[in-house]
């Protein structure tokens, strides 16, 4: 599922940027000349047999305790790569783009996004990003916010 005929189809407003191939969202934030808190970072964690999207900030790494609180489960962790293939057959591994409810997934967004007023991620592929306002995303994947990252280090 492309990001950008979903926005479409909503009547979602976006810029579309091309760059060069980025693997890390902090190296997205470099190419985009923006922030990492600019930058939404998604990271699929399972829990059982379901799995969950967490969007956090590229300047930040997720806290699996906090998570697992969050989700009252004992057994989370994050998703392998072969569980990411599955999950997300149309994108590039590693450029998904932060939006579970269209993947079948709860998303969790840590509370440093929810302050920003855009926000910046891959659309799918390592060459593609797209920019949209916070809040328009936030209506888009309807996220439970809590603090559920912690600063890189």
């Amino acid at each position: 599922m492309k990001i950008e005929q979903v926005l479409n189809d909503r009547g979602i407003g976006y810029e579309k940027h091309i760059h060069k191939a980025t693997y890390t969202a902090q190296r997205l934030a470099s190419e985009e000349h923006v922030s990492g808190y600019d930058v939404a970072k998604p990271v699929v964690v399972k829990g059982g047999d379901t799995f969950t999207m967490c969007v956090l900030p590229a300047c930040s790494r997720l806290d699996l305790a906090r998570v697992a609180e969050l989700l009252d489960r004992s057994d989370v962790r994050l998703a392998t790569e072969a569980e990411m293939a599955t999950l997300f057959p149309d994108c590039e591994l590693g450029a998904e783009p932060p939006i579970g409810n269209l993947f079948g997934m709860q998303t969790i967004e840590d509370e440093d996004l929810h302050h920003e007023e855009f926000l910046t991620m891959q659309a799918g592929s390592h060459t593609e990003a797209v920019k949209l306002r916070r809040e328009d995303w936030e209506a888009l994947c309807e996220p439970i916010v809590a603090p559920i990252a912690r600063p890189d280090s």
